[in-house]
């Protein structure tokens, strides 16, 4: 299993993307995991240069929808195979009719992607695990379309949920996970607060073991506000790297 980081974390330094592409290949990582690009060019020379590759990227989903040829010609430039609609509101999620049609426009982007050597995924908060009709929203979903998965370990655990349960139930359609730490907290937004990793209450050893018995090729570690993105980025790729001498040893 590779890793990577979700370039989303690094947003307030002040770096192009190609420079954030830099120092992710510094701090160990073995790619990046796009939302977004300013330099196409530059980025391009960067990934080249670090020797890192590009996962995924997450892109709107009225962007997928409004100009797809133009976003898989944007990001398979970058190496990019696999998109990510990272967020879908609560409304879509709200029942189970709600549910069924947020199925159905997933799955008619997915056939669209599919037809252009690109697939689809869908990347959750904790939104998604509402109950509906006495099961959550993403079971619904998952049984209803389709879609492929970039599950976010730490909402489905503040959602009250098992990460590791999500994980075996849908290792054949989640190519990616995210990885991220969290203490849980009723009061705040979304039930728990990023925080580094090792630092909260995700088991992450246990999700990984789990995560390298199934189809899951990238764990991609994501902090929403880190207080220090250059330290976070540093401090997740040494964790990253102690993780695997552990397994190696």
């Amino acid at each position: 299993m590779n890793f990577g980081i979700q370039l989303y974390s690094l947003r307030d330094l002040d770096e192009s993307t190609a420079a954030l592409v830099r120092r992710a290949a510094d701090a160990g990582f073995d790619g990046v995991e796009f939302a977004g690009v300013d330099d196409a060019a530059a980025v391009r020379a960067a990934l080249d240069d670090a020797g890192v590759g590009a996962p995924a990227a997450h892109v709107p989903i009225e962007d997928l929808e409004a100009d797809l040829d133009a976003v898989c010609e944007r990001y398979g430039a970058l190496g990019v195979e696999t998109l990510v609609v990272p967020f879908l509101p609560p409304e879509a999620f709200a029942d189970a009719d709600a549910v069924d049609e947020t199925a159905h426009r997933l799955d008619d982007l997915t056939a669209k992607c599919d037809d252009r050597g690109v697939r689809l995924l869908y990347h959750n908060h904790d939104h998604e695990l509402v109950t509906v009709e006495g099961e959550p929203a993403l079971d619904r979903l998952a049984e209803e379309s389709g879609i492929g998965f970039e599950l976010d370990l730490a909402w489905i655990l503040a959602a009250g949920y098992d990460p590791v349960a999500y994980i075996d139930r849908y290792a054949d359609r989640t190519p990616v996970v995210h990885l991220k730490d969290v203490v849980l907290d009723a009061d705040a937004k979304r039930g728990g607060r990023p925080v580094p990793l090792g630092e909260g209450e995700l088991d992450i050893d246990r999700c990984l073991a789990t995560a390298g018995d199934t189809p899951v090729e990238w764990a991609v570690v994501e902090h929403d506000f880190p207080d220090e993105p250059a330290a976070f980025c540093r401090d997740a790729g040494e964790f990253v790297a102690a993780y695997r001498t552990d397994e190696e040893a």
